[in-house]
C-alpha cells in the first residue's frame, strides 16, 4: 500500500529508493510501467498523465521506461541473445539490425560473446547483466531496477550497482529500489526512504538533472491507498 506519496524525479538523476520488503517499492515501479493505477491523483511521465493514456498507447509509454526485476524474468529456454532481441522486435528494431545491437549491448553490459549460452550457463550475476541489457536495449529514457542484487552476493551486488550507475553516466535516469545495505550510501545523488507505504525522507546530493540527459520527467503526485501485494 502506498500512501500520499508525492515526488517528482529529474532528467539524469539516480535515485535509490529504500525501504523494508512490503514498504511500496515495487508498487512504484508498477505504477510507474502503468501495471497498476493509482485510486488518487497521478502519475506523469514527460507531460504524459498515465491516467489519460488509452490501453493502445500503453505499449509507447512503457518503451520509455526499462524494468529490471530481482527474479530477472529471463526465459529460461531461449539463449542470453534470443531473450534480448524479443525486446528489440517488440520496440520496432530492423531485423538486420538486431544481431549488432545485441554485441555492443553485452559488450556494455560486461557479458561480451555470451549472447548464445542459456540462461542456465550463467552465474547469478551475469543473468542480472543480461536482464539489464535487455531492460535498456530499446534505450528507455528511465530504467527503474527492483532489487535488483537481492540474489546476489556481496561484490556482484557492487558491481550492478556499478553498472547502473555506468547507464545512468551514459543519460538514463536510474530508479533503483533496494533494502540492500551494501548499496545504501552508495549513492551520491538522491535517497527517498520509504516506510509502511509513505516517504520518511528524501535527501538530495548532487544537484537534480545533468547536463546532457534526456528531457524526461517524471511525478508521482498524492497516491493515495494504492494497494499491492508486492514490495
Amino acid at each position: 500500500m502506498l500512501d500520499d506519496i508525492n515526488f517528482s524525479v529529474s532528467p539524469g538523476e539516480f535515485v535509490i529508493i529504500t525501504g523494508r520488503s512490503g514498504a511500496g517499492k515495487t508498487t512504484l515501479g508498477r505504477l510507474l510501467i502503468h501495471d497498476l493505477s493509482p485510486t488518487k491523483g497521478k502519475i506523469v511521465i514527460d507531460g504524459e498523465d498515465l491516467s489519460k493514456i488509452k490501453p493502445n498507447n500503453i505499449s509507447l509509454i512503457r518503451r520509455k521506461v526499462g524494468f529490471v526485476f530481482q527474479d530477472y524474468k529471463i526465459i529460461p529456454d531461449k539463449t542470453v541473445g534470443e531473450n534480448i532481441a524479443i525486446a528489440l522486435e517488440i520496440g520496432g528494431y530492423n531485423r538486420k539490425k538486431i544481431g549488432e545491437k545485441i554485441i555492443r549491448l553485452l559488450d556494455m553490459v560486461g557479458i561480451p560473446g555470451k549472447g548464445d549460452l542459456f540462461p542456465g550457463q550463467l552465474s547469478g550475476g551475469e543473468v542480472q547483466r543480461a536482464a539489464i541489457a535487455r531492460a535498456i536495449a530499446c534505450e528507455p529514457a528511465i530504467l527503474f531496477a527492483d532489487e535488483p542484487t537481492g540474489n546476489l552476493d556481496k561484490d556482484t551486488s557492487i558491481e550492478i550497482f556499478k553498472l547502473l550507475q555506468k547507464i545512468n553516466d551514459d543519460g538514463t535516469t536510474v530508479i533503483l529500489a533496494t533494502h540492500d545495505v551494501t548499496l545504501i550510501g552508495l549513492n551520491p545523488d538522491r535517497n527517498i526512504h520509504l516506510e509502511k507505504g509513505k516517504i520518511i525522507s528524501d535527501v538530495d546530493g548532487l544537484p537534480a538533472g545533468k547536463e546532457g540527459k534526456p528531457p524526461i520527467k517524471t511525478h508521482f503526485e498524492k497516491k493515495h491507498k494504492t494497494t499491492s501485494n508486492s514490495s
